[in-house]
């Protein structure tokens, strides 16, 4: 892979898909970009909303060479969204991509540099159109686990096996496997997000037919980076999208008894899970951290916090980080979204997964039957009872024991791959020389 020497006049657009922990990964990607690239500008579009809230997390300086940019939500005056969680979505898609033309156009007056090279989040499929007509390279990031880009590579093979031609008709065999699938044979159709196996109904979102397009319009990236590492992939699925795509880039982040739970910002357990999790963390006895927003702790069992504040502490909002970082914290009950699932990888630390929505189930499933480092809830709603046993099996059994040998075991692959002289640190060089060729 020979390319050019980078030059002083180089400008990068980076488009950010503003929902769940989306913007978050590519904003630290970005920033990691600019500092190794200090002669590269790079122009952040997103939404007002999420840079607010982005800007409010992110506790990194931003680099001097890298500033944000507000481009419209979509979301009409006054407007109050409904229950349904596509509905912002859907909204925002709706006036893309002209919200970020418009931006980038903003960020080429200001800087007086044209727009060099393009890199989006993967779900904006319509980023590949963009950098077409400014005749630059696109470079795509996905935030989820390689698994899911490759169940979206995948969609019409998976659809054709299960999905009926009728309309509205549902799963024919929702336990069957993806056996068919490169490296998925270990994932179950259940796992599949829900948009994945809809085709074409009548009131289908905007969302569900832009992740339809993914395996379509990918293969024309320069290339495809991964927030993985490719020792974590099983090799069939790592070898099939090399096949697919140009160049695929994996950069992943690096990032007593004693258990987290967290959820995340976009999922919350209904009242009676929260219940069944107090229920369970008080019975077990075992000393907790739980992220809980405020206003959902009156859900909660009466007397609970007082009768466990010698053991446990609740918390708005935990660095997760430092949490997963200390020794204590041996197991991680937690949604199974995938920056949750690497940070948990990169310390260590077994998990139990209750799965929402999205890639969730298909994540889950990767850290119970491939990388054996955890386990999913059964009938993936968490009840006293399973978690008590799921604490039990991960914390006690021979089970638990293997479990985090092979956390521990994981921990040190990610820190090999993430070494300087590790696969993901030349990939990380090589995405460097390709935002910076002329």
């Amino acid at each position: 892979m020979n390319v050019k020497e980078s030059s002083p006049e180089k400008h990068v657009a980076v488009l950010a898909f503003p929902f769940g922990s989306h913007p978050l990964s590519l904003w630290n990607l970005v920033c990691k970009l600019a500092q190794a690239s200090p002669t590269v500008h790079f122009s952040f579009l997103n939404t007002g909303k999420s840079n607010s809230s982005l800007f409010t997390t992110a506790k990194a300086d931003v680099p001097h060479n890298t500033k944000a940019y507000d481009v419209t939500d979509g979301m009409p005056e006054g407007h109050v969204l409904s229950r349904n969680p596509l509905e912002a979505v859907d909204l925002f898609l709706k006036v893309s991509p002209e919200n970020f033309k418009r931006g980038i156009d903003v960020a080429v007056e200001e800087t007086g540099m044209r727009i060099s090279c393009l890199i989006s989040d993967g779900f904006l499929t319509f980023a590949a159109n963009v950098a077409e007509d400014m005749h630059v390279p696109w470079i795509p990031i996905w935030s989820p686990l390689p698994c899911s880009l490759s169940a979206h590579i995948y969609t019409e093979l998976i659809r054709h096996h299960f999905v009926s031609s009728k309309a509205g008709a549902g799963l024919e065999v929702e336990d069957a496997t993806l056996e068919f699938v490169p490296g998925l044979s270990q994932m179950r159709v259940s796992d599949l997000p829900e948009e994945l196996l809809s085709r074409n109904l009548e009131g289908e979102s905007l969302f569900s037919r832009t992740l339809s397009q993914i395996g379509l319009v990918l293969p024309r990236a320069s290339a495809v980076v991964l927030n993985s590492y490719e020792e974590l992939n099983p090799p069939l699925l790592s070898r099939d999208l090399k096949l697919k795509f140009q160049n695929v880039l994996n950069m992943g982040k690096r990032k007593g008894r004693f258990a987290y739970v967290s959820f995340g910002t976009a999922a919350s357990p209904p009242p009676n899970e929260l219940i069944a999790i107090a229920e369970a963390l008080e019975a077990s006895g075992i000393p907790f951290l739980w992220s809980l927003k405020d206003d959902l702790k009156d859900l909660l069992p009466k007397g609970f916090v007082e009768k466990t504040g010698m053991k446990g502490k609740m918390v708005p909002w935990a660095p997760q980080l430092q949490v997963l970082e200390h020794a204590s914290i041996t197991v991680f009950v937690t949604h199974g979204g995938s920056n949750s699932v690497f940070e948990s990888i990169a310390y260590g630390v077994p998990m139990i997964c209750r799965p929402f929505f999205g890639d969730h189930h298909m994540t889950s499933r990767m850290v119970e039957e491939v990388w054996g480092i955890g386990v999913k809830v059964a009938g993936g709603i968490l009840t006293k009872s399973e978690l008590l046993k799921s604490l039990e099996l991960v914390l006690g059994h021979e089970k638990g024991k293997e479990m985090r040998d092979k956390a521990q075991a994981l921990k040190h692959t990610v820190q090999e791959a993430a070494s300087p002289d590790g696969t993901a640190a030349k990939d990380f060089s090589y995405l460097v020389e390709l935002i910076s060729v002329s």
